[in-house]
Order: C-alpha cells, then structure tokens, then sequence
C-alpha cells in the first residue's frame, strides 16, 4: 500500500526544491515514488499542478512510435506516425494515474495565494533517511496517511528549520 503525504509551503518554489530532493533519494534508492506533483497557487490565486511526467508527451511519443511500425506494414510511416501521435496524445492527456487530479486540485484551494504545496505518494522509503532530508525544509504537513507518530516526526523535522532561524534572529 503506498503512504499519501502533502506538504504545504509559503514560499512558490520550496515545494519544487523538496520534490528534487526527493527525486535525488530515489536515485539512491532511499525512497520509491510512485507519484510526486507539486501544485503551485499563483498571487491571483489560480492553481497550477505540476506532474512529475507529462503523460500527453508520452503517449504522443509512444503512439508515434507505435503507429510509425504499423504504417511501415502499409507503406506509409509518417501517417501511421501522425496518426499514433495524436492518438497517444489524447490518450495520454486522459489518463489519470498516481493522485487523483481533482483531489489535488480542491486541496490547492486551500491554500495561501503564493504557496505551494507537493504531494507525494510512496510506494517505501528508509524513513530515518528520508526523514534527514525533510529537517530544514519549513513546510507544514497537510494531509497525510502516515500513523499520528511518524506524521508527528515529519512535522517536527518541519520545523527544526522554523526554531533553527527564529533563534537565529
């Protein structure tokens, strides 16, 4: 079963910076994502969502592939192409996989204008590990499926960069 986890942020670029993060321990095989999106809600309070993978590109690359080798069967590549293309594209554009598109969107709603929020959905993770990499990131966890324990440990590595500046200042 995979673990849900939003984090919400003040800053419109903090939630990128953490999904790069997150992105560096999966090279390291510290975490497996299966979905990461950050949402971004501009000054005029419009939401953005952006996916981790385009899936309109992706369908249009594989069905152009695919529909390149089907027309090379009736001796015409380029409209087996463009009919592949732009059939990959739509299928591709109607695919919803990882979180839920409209659960993003109506959570996104509640946001401050100029935040941003990054939703995560994890398949496993070393949490210790993972956990280190959360310390000095300043979000507020906003939704979660974790137990009330690891969701507490999560927002205490939160704000270990809050009490970290303020006692700075």
């Amino acid at each position: 079963m995979s673990t849900l986890i939003v984090v919400g942020y003040d800053d419109l670029f903090k939630a990128e910076e953490s999904r790069i993060a997150l992105l560096k321990l999966q090279k390291d095989y510290l975490i497996d994502l299966e979905d990461a999106v950050v949402v971004v809600k501009d000054k005029d309070g419009k939401v953005k969502l952006n996916q981790a993978v385009n899936l309109t590109a992706a369908g249009a690359l594989q069905g152009g592939f695919w529909g390149g080798l089907v027309g090379l069967l009736f001796l015409n590549p380029l409209l087996g192409m463009a009919v592949g293309a732009s059939a990959g594209a739509v299928s591709g554009a109607l695919a919803d996989i990882g979180i839920n598109d409209e659960f993003m969107k109506d959570l996104a709603k509640t946001l401050k204008p100029n935040s941003s929020a990054l939703f995560v959905l994890v398949r496993k993770m070393t949490p210790d590990k993972v956990l280190d990499h959360f310390v000095g990131t300043g979000g507020t966890v906003l939704k979660s499926n974790l137990t009330h324990e690891d969701q507490a440990k999560l927002q205490a590595a939160l704000d270990a960069c809050k009490a970290s500046v303020a006692a700075a200042s």
